[in-house]
């Protein structure tokens, strides 16, 4: 019986494959060791503990349809799309090694004579330039490493989504420490996924003295799986992509023909836990409105502007200051 296996998504949806990447991890034959090769559409991937406001462009995401997904492992904040390769490696923990795994990357892309190295952020960098990074996972007796190899992904993309409004978000999560990086079809003109995705197997056979057939996994079979099914409906919820974000601080000021309001928003959970409000406006009772209106509201454009709704109702004598306060904080909140 073969102790290795190769598995191939046939979906590019990042939320099912985060959640069949973990089905596999929890049910894998810890003997085994298992090689797991998948794409994505356009999306932003971050870490467990990242928040997405300041590590994305929420907004223009929002804009251009492209998805947000939180994974379980740290690390830093990557864009995906169908020119990128991700990888999986998995085993029991015992027989676990990210240098290994590393190696089976660096000779598959020897085969395209590219000449890659591991750099001490635990990426993968050629000349300088850095085409794949790596996140980690270490369970009770099994492990994981996955990462991502850019082959001809829109770089161009990477700068409009990864690049946050400047706002003054003060965030208590991990900030990404942003790379200077490359396509690998910058340095050899010939490689795509399919080739890619050859060569990392072959090595991976090379590696442990045997081979397998690759296994295609049919999304629609692996939907009738519960567990399954629960984790993809929990990875696209808005409590796990947001909502798991850790605590940060909002402040922003303006000025309106009324008086000038100071915001300072306190987010717990991507929830807005505490409002406080400093103004010279004569308007004390659409101040202190406003103050209790946003309060326990979702950190969202949508949900704001839901609240101030409230506030409308509440001082229709006001409605035009509303409307202005409504349509500048909207602009601040994506």
């Amino acid at each position: 019986m073969s102790s290795i296996r190769v598995l191939i998504s046939d979906t590019h949806d990042p939320w099912f494959n985060l959640a069949t990447e973990d089905y596999i991890f929890r049910e894998m034959d810890t003997d085994h060791h298992i090689l797991f090769l998948w794409r994505n559409v356009d999306t932003v991937v971050i870490g467990r503990y990242q928040n997405p406001w300041a590590e994305c462009n929420v907004e223009a995401m929002e804009r251009d349809g492209v998805k947000l997904a939180r994974r379980q492992s740290g690390g830093g904040a990557v864009f995906q799309d169908l020119g990128n390769t991700n990888f999986t490696f998995m085993s029991s923990r015992r027989n676990y090694s990210k240098e290994r795994n590393f190696d089976i990357i660096i000779r598959a892309l020897k085969r395209f004579g590219i000449d890659a190295k591991t750099s001490g952020r635990n990426d993968i960098l050629v000349e300088g330039k850095k085409i794949s990074g790596s996140a980690f996972k270490l369970g009770s007796d099994r492990a994981f490493h996955h990462g991502t190899l850019l082959i001809e992904a829109d770089l161009s993309k990477v700068a409009n989504y990864l690049t946050p409004d400047k706002k003054k978000l003060e965030s208590k999560g991990i900030s990404s420490v942003k790379s200077r990086v490359a396509n690998l079809r910058d340095f050899n003109g010939q490689i795509d996924h399919q080739s890619l995705s050859q060569a990392l197997m072959e090595e991976f056979f090379e590696t442990y003295g045997e081979r397998c057939e690759a296994e295609m996994l049919d999304h629609q079979q692996l939907k009738k799986i519960p567990h399954l099914q629960e984790y993809f409906d929990q990875l696209r919820d808005w409590d796990w992509r947001f909502g798991k974000t850790p605590d940060f601080a909002h402040h922003m000021t303006e000025r309106f023909s009324w008086g000038r309001m100071e915001l300072f928003l306190d987010t717990k959970g991507g929830r807005i836990r505490d409002v406080k409000i400093y103004s010279d406006s004569l308007l004390l009772e659409l101040v202190e409105q406003v103050g209790r209106d946003l309060k326990g509201r979702s950190y969202t454009g949508e949900d704001v502007l839901q609240a101030l709704e409230g506030t409308r109702e509440s001082l229709p004598h006001l409605d035009d200051q509303i409307l202005e306060f409504s349509s500048w904080l909207k602009s601040q909140i994506p």
